[in-house]
């Protein structure tokens, strides 16, 4: 039993564990993640860990964790030295660099329980496909990874229930690759692999990486109403409202993503 909390105040994190449990039906939660970190530096909040530490000694949560979709590899690697959280969720897939994936081998190593999520790379359904479907490679990627210990692809379709299920246990091959491949091809200019690298570019403040994560939910995803939500999070200085005045984009991106056209999109 998993869920995630946004890291705020220990009074409103209490308040959403209580209504956690009680949505739940459950006197304990398995895992308790804090949602979406950043920094390293919020791997030392007082404030957050404490909190922790207590919901842990009152028998409320077995184990905790944080997920991120920021300066991944870098919160991964912190969290050796901290020592703290014992289970990390991840952003993590087929086109995920070399950094994150020793990020990840090293955690897993360390003893701490990866699960990865954005598994399917956007989940983008293309006609330069043909009749090649990724999804079920793409799942086998990161499953026949023994650093993973656990995967969350979304799934909203009980045909995409099955199409998940038919994968268990099976390992990637030739076709597959091949497959994932001509899918990577097909996505390498718009899917942001959220390494971070973009961070501080623009002067506005923009939150890059967030935006673009919001229209893969919704072009990827096909879930207009998660992109919303998920941009509505963002302050007004992060979100759209610079690019307006902005003549043009000064943001470069190191896997080659066409940033500018992404926010266009976006907006």
């Amino acid at each position: 039993i998993t869920t995630k909390i946004p890291p705020t105040t220990p009074e409103q994190m209490t308040a959403d564990v209580e209504a956690s449990l009680k949505a739940l039906n459950s006197d304990y939660i398995d895992i308790l993640l804090l949602h979406s970190l950043k920094r390293e530096s919020d791997l030392k909040n007082e404030d957050w860990l404490n909190f922790l530490q207590k919901v842990k000694k009152e028998g409320k949560v077995r184990f905790v964790g944080f997920s991120t979709h920021n300066n991944m590899d870098a919160l991964l690697t912190a969290n050796l030295q901290e020592k703290f959280f014992d289970v990390i969720l991840t952003a993590y897939n087929f086109k995920s660099g070399e950094t994150l994936r020793s990020a990840v081998a090293a955690a897993a190593q360390a003893d701490i329980g990866i699960i990865a999520m954005k598994t399917q790379a956007g989940g983008y359904e293309d006609a330069a496909m043909g009749e090649l479907s990724p999804h079920q490679s793409a799942l086998k990627w990161v499953m026949n990874d023994a650093h993973v210990a656990c995967t969350i692809p979304s799934m909203v379709t009980f045909d995409q229930l099955e199409e998940n299920f038919k994968v268990m246990g099976s390992k990637i091959g030739w076709m597959d690759r091949k497959t994932l491949h001509r899918y990577g091809a097909v996505i390498d200019d718009r899917l942001c692999r959220m390494c971070g690298q973009c961070s501080g570019q623009c002067q506005a403040g923009v939150a890059i990486s967030d935006i673009q994560r919001c229209l893969m939910y919704a072009e990827g995803y096909r879930d207009l109403q998660l992109a919303q939500s998920n941009y509505a999070e963002l302050s007004a200085q992060q979100n759209l409202r610079a690019c307006a005045t902005c003549s043009h984009c000064t943001v470069t991106c190191p896997n080659g993503v066409q940033v500018a056209a992404n926010l266009q999109r976006a907006k």
